[in-house]
């Protein structure tokens, strides 16, 4: 029997919006089959990944530093993805705004000033930047396919990392271990939770989420980016410059991506390490999807994603769970969030298409 899918008339405004939750819902049940399946108590390892690791304020303060990267990296995303620029390569504007923000703390390591901390915010914020700028410089000279030229220099950022980390950053006291000196308490980031580790790049993240939410909806620059996401011909009409809007959205995300690399290492880390992040630049991908594009839902989303990084750690220790069951989980959500918006826009029909229904369609057409 044949299956196909079948254009909706109009995609309802309010699914669109409740789609998440039902990708969380469905995610949640089937992680409990793949539970069952694995021999273990679904309730009880359900309690484990989701409900155990922010039982405390110690856990919920874990939470929030691991959500900082995930919104600062999310929130720039969206801003591409809704004038259709798609920026793969967080992962390695991050790892860039490490270094850059790592060589500013090392460079000034005994150097004890206020300004400091900035000068590394800063720092990173235009190392990831750099970063960006390579895909947007290829894309609008040579119409490059930003997807391929962004991802493929994460590779080449991990190599730079490893360079720099076994050579002119590696710590000469560290009894030849790949990693860096541990930063002057100048160039740490100040706790906001006493008892914690939470420091204060949550909030830049949270400023930052409100900034971009004000441009989108009062800024003509935001205003411009959705036009040309959803009607290129309307804005080339309209004369908007679609050169420089690739430049822009590019350069923010790298940006916020280079910032919340500085703010990893000057935050819960504390030194420049072979490993800054596990793949945030990765997850705020599924991060962005997930908060529908939108700053404020990106900041709910980042933070429920955050819980998949703690809750897998939590059953690994707890129930002796494989720590892959984080990826496992991550990639659910997004299997069952693109599911939910195929079937928001189309709906499915069985059987072949019947010959008034191809005429119709080829009227159309043309």
């Amino acid at each position: 029997m044949l299956i196909r899918l079948e254009p909706r008339a109009e995609a309802s405004r309010a699914m669109v919006y409740q789609s998440p939750l039902i990708a969380v819902v469905l995610t949640l049940i089937a992680g409990m089959i793949m539970f069952r399946i694995l021999g273990t108590d679904p309730l009880q390892a359900v309690h484990a990944f989701f409900i155990e690791p922010i039982s405390t304020v110690q856990g919920l303060a874990e939470l929030l530093i691991k959500a900082t990267p995930l919104i600062l990296i999310g929130v720039g995303l969206a801003l591409g993805f809704q004038a259709n620029i798609w920026n793969i390569g967080a992962e390695g504007q991050l790892t860039l705004g490490a270094i850059f923000g790592g060589i500013v703390a090392l460079a000034f390591f005994d150097v004890e000033s206020i300004f400091l901390l900035p000068a590394m915010l800063i720092a990173g914020i235009v190392g990831g930047m750099l970063w960006a700028a390579v895909p947007a410089f290829l894309k609008t000279r040579y119409n490059t396919n930003e997807i391929l030229t962004s991802l493929m220099l994460v590779y080449v950022s991990f190599l730079l990392l490893s360079y720099l980390i076994t050579g002119p950053l590696r710590d000469p006291d560290g009894f030849n271990f790949p990693e860096s000196r541990l930063f002057h308490d100048s160039a740490l980031l100040p706790i906001i939770l006493e008892g914690t580790r939470l420091h204060l790049g949550f909030l830049v993240a949270l400023l930052f989420a409100v900034l971009a939410w004000l441009m989108i909806v009062k800024h003509i620059i935001g205003f411009q980016i959705k036009v040309i996401g959803m009607a290129p011909a309307a804005a080339s009409f309209a004369g908007f410059k679609e050169k420089k809007l690739v430049w822009l959205t590019l350069l923010i995300s790298g940006g916020a991506a280079g910032l919340a690399g500085a703010i990893e290492v000057s935050g819960p880390i504390g030194q420049v390490i072979p490993v800054v992040s596990p793949g945030y630049g990765f997850t705020a991908i599924i991060v962005a999807f997930l908060g529908r594009l939108h700053p404020i839902g990106v900041v709910l989303a980042g933070i429920l994603m955050a819980l998949t990084y703690l809750g897998g750690d939590s059953a690994q220790i707890t129930m002796n769970l494989p720590n892959a069951v984080t990826g496992v989980f991550q990639g659910m959500l997004l299997f069952f969030l693109l599911a939910s918006d195929v079937l928001i826009r189309y709906r499915i029909k069985l059987g072949a298409p019947r010959v008034r229904e191809v005429t119709q369609r080829q009227e159309g057409v043309t």
